[in-house]
């Protein structure tokens, strides 16, 4: 049932965040359906709530159920009331759930009424799953920082636009869609002043269904982002994190409804690392980032991306621009070093997920 659980939850892949994506069965002792849920946009009720709904609206009593949820149940009143304290008030006799809740404000102290109030916790099947499922919420509650994944899109040969900056498009509409698909999932997207000028993007999601867009993160250190730029979106919160004081840009910026953050490093540019840290004060959990090769560079050096989404076309461009400038390495020890997660076929093109080693330790 914990795989049913887990189904649930990544149904929700594109509408939780802030939130966590949860599911949650609940069953007689002897494994019959009686209600399934899964977590609703911040602010709506929890996978429990849902699935303990679901079994009312059909009639079943839920005394002596088992609940499968592949998140610990929380124990604190956030946007919504424990869901610990919903289970008991139930009836509920079992818990089988995949993962402790990172969050500090639960870490364990849901387990820890629900034995106190005499139900049996099982805890651990389907963790790897779930932890996966909400890689960005783990990150952002133990390092308190988002989970940076880079998206680029290449030829095999590793140009990502010619020489006279021609781009459109290297990759299939298939990779594209796929593309949307991954930015749907994030809490935000982040660019650079310099693909604001050059290519006036709207960065929101077109290509896929999704009742949410994401947040918008723009790193513009001398604030030079055009007032009329099709960044902004009604609906859409936008970030601008800058270096340069301009008050009278940020003050025009801000009317059209955008946040203006002053960060700067003591080079005049925004610090990134600072930026990472501000975004996960922001409830940010996943972080996709869609720039160009000087920004990409950047994070890259300051050691922020957690994880590479690539596109690679089956075409050879010759020289051009790369994915990302950085270096020159003095030794080959130097390397980034990366684990490939996973390599698909997507329309003509291969798409290749790869982490930096070791950051998902945490």
């Amino acid at each position: 049932m914990i795989e049913r659980a887990l189904l649930k939850a990544h149904s929700v892949l594109y509408t939780t965040s802030p939130n966590p994506r949860v599911g949650c069965i609940l069953t007689t002792p002897d494994g019959m359906l009686l209600g399934q849920g899964h977590t609703q946009r911040a602010g709506a009720p929890h996978a429990e709530i849902m699935a303990l709904r679901d079994a009312a609206a059909q009639g079943h009593s839920v005394k002596g159920a088992t609940a499968y949820v592949t998140l610990e149940p929380c124990s604190h009143h956030g946007r919504t009331g424990p869901c610990c304290d919903a289970l008991i008030a139930a009836g509920i006799k079992r818990v089988v759930a995949s993962i402790a809740d990172p969050n500090p404000l639960v870490a364990g102290q849901g387990f820890e009424r629900l034995r106190a109030a005499g139900i049996e916790v099982e805890v651990g099947t389907g963790a790897a799953e779930s932890r996966e499922l909400n890689i960005g919420f783990f990150s952002r509650m133990i390092r308190k920082t988002p989970w940076v994944r880079m998206k680029m899109a290449a030829s095999l040969d590793g140009t990502t636009a010619l020489a006279n900056g021609q781009s459109q498009w290297i990759t299939s509409a298939e990779a594209r869609a796929d593309g949307h698909a991954w930015r749907a999932r994030a809490c935000a997207v982040l660019t650079g002043i310099g693909t604001v000028l050059q290519d006036n993007p709207r960065l929101d999601v077109r290509l896929v269904s999704t009742p949410r867009q994401p947040h918008l993160v723009v790193v513009d250190s001398r604030l030079e982002t055009p007032l009329d730029a099709h960044l902004f979106m009604a609906g859409r919160t936008l970030y601008i994190y800058a270096a340069v004081q301009n008050e009278a840009k940020k003050e025009a910026l801000e009317a059209q409804g955008a946040t203006v953050i002053y960060l700067p490093d003591a080079n005049g540019k925004v610090d990134l690392a600072a930026m990472i840290q501000d975004l996960g004060r922001r409830e940010i959990n996943e972080l996709h980032v869609e720039a160009g090769s000087k920004l990409n560079g950047s994070l890259i050096r300051a050691g922020l991306v957690d994880e590479f989404l690539l596109y690679l076309a089956p075409k050879l461009l010759g020289p051009g621009l790369g994915m990302a400038s950085f270096g020159p390495l003095q030794a080959l020890s130097d390397a980034v070093e990366l684990q490939f997660q996973s390599t698909d076929r997507v329309g003509a093109d291969l798409r290749i997920v790869a982490r930096v080693a070791g950051r998902d330790r945490f």
